[in-house]
């Protein structure tokens, strides 16, 4: 038997699209390699139980070896699978990816611009090899009894040749003659790296080797012109470690374990492996699923950091125990991939397009599905183990919250079970805060963004036995607008953007609190040379407080809004005005500026006063700017002077 032929494609068509377009990174070959070989055991395993092969013993151990030369710049993958006929050959290998590939080229020559797009329908994996090879050599010998052995040879990927082989042994065993392009995969160490990326968990044990054939005559080092009659097992003459070797993969992953029949050591042991993240996952949710499609796998909720754009989840997608990508959002709820999981869906292809997830409907029913699993458990969590969910949950909050905002059905699947954190150290629901503090605060939410900043409202709340709830992320300004927008009940107001009516007292004399606020508008306007500054005078019950700055929730909201977008031309301090002095009448200092504010030979110490008061203030809303910050500590000096003197 020998047959010889031309490709009905050629390499100016086929190899840049395996190179650019169907592969976006050159390791895949590796990937689709072993694939093949743990599907061609898979398959003989089947047909041994079928008893289609009484032949092959029951007992049979399977395994995939990988064995690289860097000498010879050749990289071999052998399995004791299925086989194949020169037939089959012809027709899995040279017929069917080439038509595949004409299809592709006529399909997608007007979009192959387009960047990170997988397509995998043509079955051209095994084609991956020429990223890094340039020639191909398979030697097969199939299970069928009496089978010829056959040896496909392919250079360049325009030319092939298949003539007859000296395998003795069943199964398949591709040799890659690595070229310029593949010269980092000769690398014992970086092989086992891409191994261990895409080949942790295949089903079938893989055993890696270095084989060094110095000294073997049919071997041309630098053309790889190869008397290949001899070669199929070159491997085997290879130096072999004299320790048994292990396998680069697990071949029982965790997720495939019923949940009921993992221990918590094993799930952080797994954990640490993976994701080699060496602190403890706070919990986990482990998928198991088989209708309407098959999907197992294992969410793990980290440790989050407090600003999301500094977290970085990573949720692993394999296809029958082989990876195909990280955080693919389209199987993936994308705010879940502030997780670090495994998800295995056997009804995924390994090489699949972008659009073909957004379109498939099983696709989305799986994103859904994953998402309720997470929202259960979170409920569960709530329910029947709450004083260990308080603790999660301000490593927790962010993602919640996140999840919130960008899915309105996982919003309203754990909108009873999201916590605030309050200024007394509870963690309350929305409902159980507003009902422990309806007597003071109606259905008003007060919260701080800056416990340490805002000390001094929050003093003031605790006086008056009230409580504010914190809310100190970048992404919270954002969620409560958005559960707002959905419980209109409710309605958040920062700490320093009202009065409570609690915080005040009742019964003062109004002709003379208008005519105190007047005078004290015109001192404070004229002092601190601002013409548009608001003053007001309230009784507070809280008399150690002089004065206190509010600003508007809504004047605050835009303001934030507009710095935000002040990158994009908007002005950030466009709302910076719009703030009000409360002075405390029931202070003894505000008090004593009301007698003193007409009498000339005390203008400096007025001065002086109101200057610092409003500092004071202003220091308990919002950082000071430097210049004003320098001349607060330089009349604080002045005033420490007087007093000493």
């Amino acid at each position: 038997m020998q047959e010889k032929g031309n490709l009905s494609i050629n390499s100016e068509n086929i190899l840049p699209i395996i190179k650019k377009w169907l592969y976006s990174d050159a390791d895949i070959f590796v990937r689709e390699m072993i694939s093949n070989a743990a599907d061609a055991i898979t398959k003989m395993k089947k047909l041994s139980e079928l008893g289609e092969a009484p032949q092959v013993p029951k007992d049979e151990e399977y395994s995939i070896h990988v064995t690289v030369s860097k000498d010879l710049r050749i990289i071999q993958f052998e399995d004791n699978g299925i086989g194949m006929t020169a037939e089959e050959i012809k027709q899995y290998i040279t017929q069917i990816a080439f038509s595949g590939a004409n299809e592709f080229l006529s399909k997608y020559k007007d979009k192959l611009d387009k960047d990170n797009e997988i397509i995998g329908h043509f079955g051209l994996g095994f084609y991956s090899a020429f990223m890094v090879a340039d020639k191909v050599q398979i030697d097969s010998l199939s299970y069928i009894e009496n089978s010829e052995p056959a040896r496909w040879i392919c250079e360049g990927g325009i030319e092939y040749e298949l003539t007859e082989s000296d395998r003795a042994q069943r199964g398949t065993l591709i040799t890659l003659y690595i070229g310029e392009d593949g010269q980092d995969f000769l690398d014992h160490y970086k092989l086992k790296s891409v191994l261990t990326k895409y080949c942790s968990f295949i089903p079938v044990e893989i055993y890696l080797e270095s084989s060094e054939l110095k000294g073997d005559d049919d071997i041309d080092l630098d053309e790889h012109e190869h008397d290949h009659d001899h070669h199929d097992h070159d491997h085997h003459h290879g130096k072999k470690d004299p320790e048994k070797p292990k396998p680069v993969n697990d071949i029982h992953p965790l997720w495939l374990k019923p949940a009921g029949e993992c221990s918590d050591e094993e799930y952080k042991s797994f954990y640490h492996k993976v994701f080699t993240d060496f602190s403890d996952p706070l919990f986990w949710i482990h998928l198991n699923m088989d209708y309407p499609f098959r999907l197992k796998g294992i969410l793990f909720f980290p440790k989050l950091k407090h600003d999301l754009e500094y977290n970085e989840g990573q949720v692993k997608l394999y296809n029958n125990q082989v990876f195909i990508a990280d955080n693919i959002k389209e199987v993936i709820p994308e705010f879940l991939l502030l997780l670090k999981g495994v998800i295995d869906c056997p009804d995924l292809p390994l090489n699949v397009s972008r659009s073909f997830l957004q379109n498939d409907g099983y696709v989305n029913k799986m994103s859904g599905y994953i998402s309720k699993k997470v929202a259960d458990k979170l409920n569960s969590l709530y329910k029947k183990e709450r004083e260990s969910y308080n603790k999660y949950w301000d490593d927790i909050a962010p993602f919640i919250k996140y999840g919130a905002i960008k899915d309105k059905d996982f919003y309203d699947k754990v909108k009873t079970s999201i916590l605030y954190k309050t200024t007394t150290g509870d963690y309350l629901t929305l409902s159980e805060f507003v009902e422990r503090n309806k007597d003071k605060s109606d259905k008003t939410v007060f919260y701080v963004t800056n416990e340490q900043q805002q000390a001094q409202y929050v003093k003031m709340f605790k006086d008056q036995g009230m409580e504010a709830v914190i809310l100190a992320t970048n992404l919270d300004g954002p969620y409560i607008s958005y559960i707002e927008g959905y419980e209109l009940d409710y309605r958040f107001n920062r700490i320093d953007s009202d009065l409570s009516k609690a915080l005040k007292s009742e019964g003062e004399d109004s002709k003379k609190d208008k005519d105190s606020q007047d005078g004290l508008q015109e001192l404070f306007r004229k002092v601190l040379d601002n013409k548009k500054l608001k003053v007001q005078t309230e009784n507070l019950k809280s008399s150690s407080v002089s004065a206190v700055i509010l600003l508007s929730e809504q004047s605050r909201r835009m303001r934030e809004m507009s710095r935000m977008f002040s990158g994009m031309g908007g002005d950030s301090d466009a709302f910076e005005e719009d703030v009000t002095l409360v002075l405390n009448t029931a202070n003894s200092l505000v008090q004593t500026l009301v007698n003193l504010k007409d009498d000339q030979s005390r203008a400096e110490d007025v001065e002086l006063i109101c200057k610092q008061l409003y500092d004071l203030a202003m220091m308990s809303h919002k950082p000071l700017p430097v210049e004003q910050m320098t001349q607060f500590i330089e009349r604080s000096n002045k005033i420490l002077e007087r007093i000493a003197g």
